[in-house]
């Protein structure tokens, strides 16, 4: 497992979690955009460390809620291009497209996690 590919992985996962954030912030109004951008937040961020893979590698290994590697490798790919996505249904399609392209990167360096995910 790659340092680097590692820190790109984290870098996408905030980056993702500032898309959702920006989507429900323009979408909300008043007091209720800071509700819902600290309610975005708590819910993709536990989604992600709840509903992992036992014995994951590319985690510290503990499963809070075990789920399939496959559930996993879907849930990881709706969040980080979710979060391409809300950039660009905001209004900042550069960065969506940015980060949907380095969210493609990454899983392509990553071919081996991703048929480990597949068989666990």
């Amino acid at each position: 497992m790659h340092t680097a590919n590692l820190a790109l992985r984290l870098l996408l996962e905030v980056a993702a979690l500032g898309g959702f954030t920006t989507l429900v912030w323009n979408l909300s109004a008043g007091y209720w955009k800071v509700f819902a951008a600290i309610a975005v937040v708590i819910a993709i961020g536990a989604i992600w460390a709840i509903f992992a893979v036992p014995d994951d590698p590319s985690r510290s290994g503990k499963a809070p809620v075990p789920v399939p590697g496959a559930l996993r490798l879907v849930l990881e790919l709706a969040i980080l291009f979710g979060g391409a996505w809300a950039f660009h249904a905001s209004g900042f399609s550069w960065t969506g497209l940015a980060l949907g392209f380095l969210v493609n990167v990454h899983y392509l360096l990553w071919t081996d996690r991703i048929v480990w995910l597949l068989q666990n």
